[in-house]
């Protein structure tokens, strides 16, 4: 036995965004601040930036499910951040690569871009939650993809909870409904876990309100953030209070920064780390 080196790895399955604010530019300038090693299977491309989503091309989902395997085969990335998958056969290629591989996942539904160009199909919304519900860690849901994947109303905390209920009941370990579209000075991120005697945990995760345009990718951002978190060994409730602390931080010191004439991205590397090197026991083959 020798003693070998290696990062953490995350793998991100999701779309580019060539103003580089989300997607798959996102979650790799995310796993670089937070001294991860980020490998990614891209699911579409867009054309987009600060203005909005001018048009959109999904791979062929031959092509998602080679790059996923691909990737696991050599690299085992411990921890899968899923993003934007534009429709149903995507959805199914993704579960199929997937399907036999133990890893934590953490599940970003994105469907609608924040100017209203829709990410993933309607059929795609219903595969996601019968394929990859029951692999998911953690789902990240906005308020409106989570009434769009319950068909409830969140405007109580009753409601949340109902509608995390029946989410948890699909198959998800756990929700995080994020909090990002409500009004005033502090917004609230609510994560709802089913504990093992099947009573629902809840903690709230509040941050102040930062008064900027530059909110760009912050979905996709904390998603990625929670999954290199995890990567390096966080607990989920951990990983998701740092991760929050991450994207606040990431927001301010982005927040008076001109970048496209649109909203803006946040700040991804205000404050990077170095890359995080493991050291783990492996026996040599001949």
């Amino acid at each position: 036995m020798i003693s070998q080196k290696t990062y953490p790895i995350v793998l991100s399955i999701a779309g580019s965004d060539s103003s580089g604010g989300a997607g798959i530019q996102a979650d790799l300038k995310t796993f670089s601040a937070l001294g991860v090693y980020g490998a990614t299977a891209i699911t579409a491309i867009t054309a987009q930036n600060t203005q909005g989503v001018n048009s959109q091309y999904a791979l062929n989902p031959q092509m998602v499910y080679e790059q996923i395997i691909a990737v696991i085969d050599d690299l085992q990335p411990s921890v899968v951040k899923i993003g934007m998958l534009s429709n149903a056969e995507i959805v199914r290629a993704v579960a199929e690569a997937l399907s036999k591989y133990s890893a934590t996942m953490i599940l970003d539904p994105v469907m609608v871009s924040s100017s209203g160009h829709r990410l993933l199909s309607i059929a795609g919304q219903e595969v996601v939650k019968e394929k990859l519900l029951p692999m998911s860690t953690l789902i990240t849901p906005n308020i409106p993809e989570m009434e769009a994947l319950t068909g409830m109303p969140l405007s109580t905390h009753k409601n949340k909870e109902r509608a995390s209920r029946f989410l948890l009941n699909c198959g998800a370990n756990a929700v995080l409904i994020k909090g990002g579209h409500e009004e005033g000075d502090v917004k609230t991120d609510i994560l709802y876990s089913r504990l093992e005697n099947g009573e629902l945990q809840i903690n709230r995760f509040a941050a102040e309100t930062i008064p900027t345009k530059n909110f760009h990718g912050t979905g996709c951002t904390l998603s990625s953030a929670i999954a290199a978190f995890m990567a390096r060994g966080y607990l989920l409730n951990d990983a998701v209070l740092e991760a929050k602390r991450y994207v606040s931080e990431a927001i301010r010191a982005g927040a008076d920064v001109k970048i496209g004439y649109g909203f803006g991205p946040v700040n991804h590397g205000f404050n990077p780390c170095k890359m995080i090197i493991n050291n783990s026991s492996k026996k040599l083959m001949e």
